[in-house]
């Protein structure tokens, strides 16, 4: 372990020296009246074994800020590695103790474990233990007139209709700013938060997708059965550690190979989901079909993220693919059709997605739509309801009633936030943001890792360049009349502050998204007493 930490050190030492230039470019000027983002300072602590209770509030700030190594390391290598892992967390994690915990990284999801010799990166407390070595004294959040005579000003912005605001220190749970944070309104892609708890609590943070393939002997039938993973790629190229179409093909050829069958009638089977296969919104390029089998989101152009174009039946076309990657090893198959896998029918191979917390973090990340349904459908299995939109309702309050937070007024209509129906308060998403980084709830972890950190990744690339950059990190939402912003901030003086902006009824959804980066670029400058 010395040897690891000896390795990492100098990484670490040249990522600081890095970020101290970039830190003072990014303190933006201050325009007469206007409210200065100051960066804030981080505390720095050290967790010894039995002075566990207590210190978690240190631990927090590390994950959930993004702070001075976000900044620092995006610009050499980005925050992520290629398996969706962030590397600073995870660099820091092998240096300080032993692989053990949760396993969040990517590359090896086709397999199911991992691969020898592989870094797994620790459970969460010590993921999260803030950086540095050396203790100092947490200071209280900031309270009262002061954080109200910040805020308040900001948030009565024209472009607003109705708004539900709630700020909370992360450290105690405490409220320390709320403006009707128990109104329940439209949340947009916010959604995503309460998905990816109710998620990650049903189903833990190691679960796989798994899609795999059986064989009828009678009848020479190979069926692939969806299993609910819209990261399936048929790509040759597979960057993330999806699960690969081209894969199971040649596994099951292999199989096939053993029986001395070359010739096969082809299926597939999608009755893991019984509901209908479209959303209310309809046929929409930011939502694929709602269907347990898909390659690369059904999407018809090469793109991973974003709207797009998609496959009218994305069932149908993963099989037509799966057809020719048999063919490629020398299977001949029929053309396609639906079918359903039996209790007689034999199985041949299988491949699985990357973990549930790799999942959660991409799907926070790119506010993936075809994702989120997806993991609402999983956790509505789970839990032994029915894989539609009144049973992801019925599991997703089943989920957070186990967590214990305010329900008063929610209404979950879906995974994805597409459902203008949905209702959220700010209060509930802070409190689901506080509850991520309680030790307590180490499988909550990527709730809060896999917020798009400002200026820098996912939904938050482009914005805050004058503003609190590598500080905030948040989970954006955005429909017509709808603008949202939910996450962590680290303030002046090093504290985390969870915040949850909730405004519907916008009238320029510029102005009003412009309105809730100040509030949270305001909080980061704030050291309001």
């Amino acid at each position: 372990m010395e040897r690891f930490a000896n390795a990492v050190r100098p990484r670490l030492a040249r990522t600081a020296a890095a970020v101290r230039p970039r830190l003072a470019r990014l303190r933006p000027r201050r325009p007469e009246g206007a409210v200065t983002a100051a960066l804030p300072r981080i505390t720095r602590a050290v967790v010894r074994p039995g002075t566990w209770p207590g210190a978690w509030r240190f631990t927090v700030v590390a994950a959930t800020a993004g702070t001075v190594l976000a900044a620092g390391v995006v610009s050499a290598a980005g925050p992520w590695d290629s398996t969706g892992q962030r590397t600073t967390e995870q660099d820091r994690a092998v240096a300080l103790e032993a692989t053990r915990g949760t396993d969040h990284g990517g590359t090896h999801g086709n397999a199911g474990t991992p691969p020898r010799g592989s870094r797994t990166p620790p459970s969460a407390p010590s993921v999260l233990t803030g950086l540095g070595g050396g203790a100092t004294t947490v200071k209280s959040a900031p309270v009262g007139k002061a954080l109200t005579g910040t805020l308040a000003p900001l948030l009565k912005s024209p472009a607003f209709g109705g708004l539900s605001a709630s700020v909370v220190d992360a450290s105690t749970g405490r409220s320390v700013y709320g403006d009707d944070a128990e109104d329940a309104l439209t949340p947009a892609s916010t959604t995503k938060i309460v998905t990816a708890a109710a998620a990650l609590t049903a189903l833990g943070p190691d679960h796989r997708l798994t899609t795999r393939t059986t064989f009828e002997p009678d009848t020479k039938e190979v069926i692939l059965v969806g299993g609910g993973d819209p990261t399936l790629t048929a790509r040759e190229k597979n960057p993330a550690g999806s699960a690969s179409l081209r894969d199971l093909a040649g596994r099951t050829a292999a199989a096939l190979a053993e029986r001395g069958v070359r010739e096969v009638t082809l299926s597939y089977d999608t009755t893991l989901y019984p509901g209908g296969e479209r959303h209310p919104i309809g046929v929409n390029p930011n939502l694929a079909a709602l269907t347990p089998l898909m390659a690369d989101e059904a999407r018809v152009n090469d793109s991973a993220s974003g709207p797009a174009d998609r496959f009218a039946d994305p069932a149908a076309e993963a099989a037509r693919k799966f057809g020719v990657f048999l063919k490629d090893h020398g299977v001949e198959a029929t053309p396609p059709g639906p079918s359903k896998s039996t209790a007689r029918a034999g199985a041949l191979a299988t491949v699985s997605s990357p973990p549930l917390a790799t999942l959660v973090e991409r799907m926070l990340t790119n506010s993936d739509n075809d994702l989120a349904e997806a993991l609402a459908r999983h956790t509505a299995i789970a839990t032994g309801e029915r894989a539609d939109f009144a049973g992801v309702s019925a599991a997703v309050r089943a989920q957070l009633q186990k967590l214990g937070v305010p329900l008063k007024g929610a209404a979950f209509k879906d995974g994805s936030g597409l459902d203008r129906g949905n209702r959220l308060t700010a209060g509930l998403l802070t409190a689901l943001l506080v509850k991520s980084g309680d030790p307590a709830h180490p499988e909550l972890r990527p709730v809060l890792t896999g917020l798009p950190v400002a200026g820098f990744t996912g939904t938050l690339t482009g914005r805050y360049a004058d503003g609190a950059a590598g500080v905030v990190r948040a989970k954006t939402g955005t429909l017509t009349g709808v603008n949202a912003l939910a996450g962590t901030v680290v303030d002046r003086e090093g504290r985390l502050l969870a915040f949850a902006f909730l405004a519907t009824g916008t009238t320029d959804p510029t102005t009003a998204q412009a309105a809730l980066d100040k509030a949270a670029t305001a909080l980061a400058a704030c050291g309001c007493r």
